[in-house]
């Protein structure tokens, strides 16, 4: 689930997307919102891509604010989708999902036994992260998933760097007991 760059013409393309230009919006979504998807679909959400078009309409609209470059404007981009993610849980009346039945199925198409591998893989990851307190694993996903820094998560999350480092070194510590203790079948 990696996120393609948009490299050295980051700058123009937010200055683009700060000018109102559809196609520079159109670049920005087509470039993040998969991993903003994917982030939000390890969370638990039922319609994670509905609550990341939330997140870019907010970030659209207040795109003309942000300066910064390539590696802010993700970690504020994902800052605003797991604000939009907290809305969403709220609005339930719940904290993310735990067990597996949470999971849910993910949409296939194409080669078959891929599709069986890949989804196999998804399960297996997803439900390793389910075994996780919320606080690890919101770190994990955005220190992973969104690829943010330390000093960027702890902003995100309202938690001191020293926090973030203690959850992450937590989180991972209980992922590698767990693989260990089941072991990962290929």
């Amino acid at each position: 689930m990696s996120m393609m760059p948009v490299g050295d013409a980051f700058p123009t393309v937010l200055a683009a997307a700060q000018a109102n230009a559809p196609w520079a919006f159109e670049r920005l979504y087509r470039e993040f919102a998969p991993t903003v998807a994917g982030f939000l679909r390890l969370q638990g959400l039922a319609d994670p891509d509905d609550v990341a078009s939330e997140a870019f309409m907010s970030a659209f609209s207040a795109i003309g604010r942000f300066g910064g470059n390539e590696g802010e404007f993700r970690a504020w981009l994902f800052t605003i989708a797991r604000r939009r993610l907290v809305d969403e849980w709220r609005r339930g009346s719940r904290r993310p999902p735990t067990s597996e039945e949470a999971l849910g199925a993910h949409a296939a198409g194409g080669d078959v036994e891929d599709d069986a591998l890949g989804q196999i893989g998804s399960e297996r990851v997803e439900a390793l992260l389910a075994g996780l307190a919320p606080d690890q694993r919101d770190v994990l996903m955005l220190r992973i998933v969104a690829d943010m820094t330390v000093e960027q998560v702890a902003e995100a999350l309202g938690k001191s760097e020293g926090a973030v480092k203690a959850l992450q070194r937590r989180a991972l510590d209980a992922l590698r007991r767990e693989i260990s203790r089941k072991g990962v079948p290929l």
